[in-house]
């Protein structure tokens, strides 16, 4: 690949060494460029001659096939926060059942689960240990009440990346429900829902994917359709959305019951881009390039003399990269690396986090690394 022509795809190199993925993502020019096709179109047109559902139905196409689903089993949704909620709230609970989570989740797949404790639902917690949650834990915390299990597939203060196979195997085999919040690795990383047993999947398009804001994913196994339940209801979750005045209460038999009504249309167009590209540069490159990265970072992070949280195992690791100092402070790392060298990190559960993407340059690494005070 010729990873330097793919630089002219994101303008925000000609200003920023961005490394921030992990937190909301620059939009390609091939999403930005979706995105004004449509709006210059709404401004001279308004709906006239659109074709908008058309694009709709693509994207749902797009999607299926980076995750290995159907497009029935897509819905479009704002953010990852609404998908899961779909879940934690369709589904029928009972007084004293259980889900198993990991006590490092970020706060899209917290709050909609501790919500469930006022129906008597226990919310049982694996700890991390070292930047890792062990798998044998997550098994290990199942048991004949629990009925979900709900994890990132790559925690986003670690970047650890989670198992799924495994996971979803061991799951499927006890009769449990498997939810994974996919947004940090969702155009990163391969997700196979069919392969990894995943029953449902929320992500949005504005990390890894390079695309929008408001751009929300929704997976779910067409099979389990009946056990969820929608908890938004509106006229475009019906069978015969466009029959207007009929007026009868019949849900659409695909994922599209959970889309109550208008969707962000601009979003829309902008992930549609974003998935062109990603399709053109093949994702098995895309992951390629993200290891080869983010391996020449955590080596100079080590003979600089910081401490990598992250595993860099094979089939742990991830495009986050976590990291410490004994001598520094981290928040003032961070604001001088933006600030003097328009490098952009984060700050992350106490430590310093970067997130290259595939069209960050080896001389963007080498000169994160510089900039960076020795210890």
């Amino acid at each position: 690949m010729d990873w330097q022509l793919l630089r002219e795809e994101f303008p925000i190199t000609r200003n920023f060494n961005f490394l921030n993925h992990a937190l909301v993502s620059p939009l390609s020019k091939r999403a930005g460029d979706a995105a004004r096709k449509y709006l210059e179109h709404s401004e001279n047109n308004a709906y006239l001659k659109g074709g908008f559902f058309r694009k709709v139905d693509q994207v749902r196409g797009q999607i299926a096939d980076l995750i290995n689903a159907k497009p029935d089993e897509i819905a479009l949704t704002k953010n990852t926060s609404e998908g899961i909620s779909f879940v934690a709230n369709g589904l029928s609970w009972q007084n004293g059942d259980n889900i198993v989570t990991s006590n490092v989740e970020f706060e899209a797949n917290v709050y909609a689960w501790q919500a469930l404790r006022a129906r008597g639902v226990e919310v049982r917690t694996v700890l991390e240990e070292d930047g890792r949650i062990p798998l044998e834990q997550i098994i290990e915390a199942i048991n004949s009440r629990t009925r979900v299990v709900t994890i990132s597939s790559v925690q986003f203060a670690s970047g650890f990346r989670t198992d799924l196979a495994t996971l979803g195997q061991y799951c499927q085999s006890k009769g449990v429900f498997l939810c994974v919040d996919a947004i940090q690795s969702l155009g990163a990383f391969p997700i196979d829902v069919a392969a990894m047993k995943i029953d449902f999947l929320a992500a949005d398009g504005h990390k890894w994917l390079c695309a929008a804001e408001g751009s929300g994913i929704f997976y779910v196994r067409k099979e389990i359709l009946g056990h969820l339940q929608p908890t938004t209801v509106g006229w475009l979750s019906m069978k015969n959305p466009f029959v207007f005045g009929k007026r009868q209460l019949e849900f659409a038999d695909t994922a599209r019951r959970y889309e109550a009504g208008s969707l962000n249309i601009a979003g829309i167009f902008a992930l549609s881009g974003a998935l062109d590209l990603i399709s053109e540069i093949g994702l098995e490159n895309i992951t390629s390039r993200i290891i080869s990265l983010t391996n020449r970072l955590t080596t100079g992070l080590r003979d600089k003399g910081y401490r990598v949280v992250s595993s860099r195992q094979p089939s742990e690791a991830s495009g986050i990269v976590a990291f410490t100092s004994d001598l520094h402070d981290h928040s003032e790392i961070q604001r001088h690396l933006e600030t003097e060298h328009h490098i952009i990190i984060a700050v992350r559960s106490g430590r310093l986090r970067a997130s290259p993407h595939y069209y960050n340059s080896e001389a963007e690494i080498d000169q994160l690394l510089n900039a960076l005070p020795k210890h």
